[in-house]
């Protein structure tokens, strides 16, 4: 299990504990934090849980699939970077991580 922060735009942040193999979308729906919205339930097919991943954790969270670069030109707000949070897996490894939300979620 990891420790998870969640930083929404605003500044408010969010620690919860997500489960092993649980993706950082499902961590967020399933404990209330604001600002992940996750429309297309996990599937990539959209651009509504976009996060931002501290460039010293990247290499942590695995590399981006084709289908989730071609999400992320979607969504507003991008950077280098940026990842959908149904792409990225919690584990021991990711325990500490803190993510950053855009403003806005499309």
């Amino acid at each position: 299990m990891a420790t998870i922060t969640y930083v929404e735009f605003n500044g408010t942040e969010h620690a919860v504990q997500v489960a092993d193999g649980v993706s950082l979308m499902e961590g967020a729906l399933g404990n209330g934090v604001p600002g992940i919205d996750g429309d297309c339930g996990g599937n990539a097919a959209c651009a509504t849980c976009h996060i931002y991943i501290d460039p010293a954790w990247e290499a942590k969270t695995g590399e981006k699939s084709d289908l989730e670069i071609d999400m992320l030109d979607l969504a507003d707000g991008l950077q280098p970077n940026s990842r959908l949070a149904c792409q990225v897996k919690a584990s021991p490894d990711l325990d500490g991580l803190v993510v950053r939300m855009p403003a806005t979620q499309h």
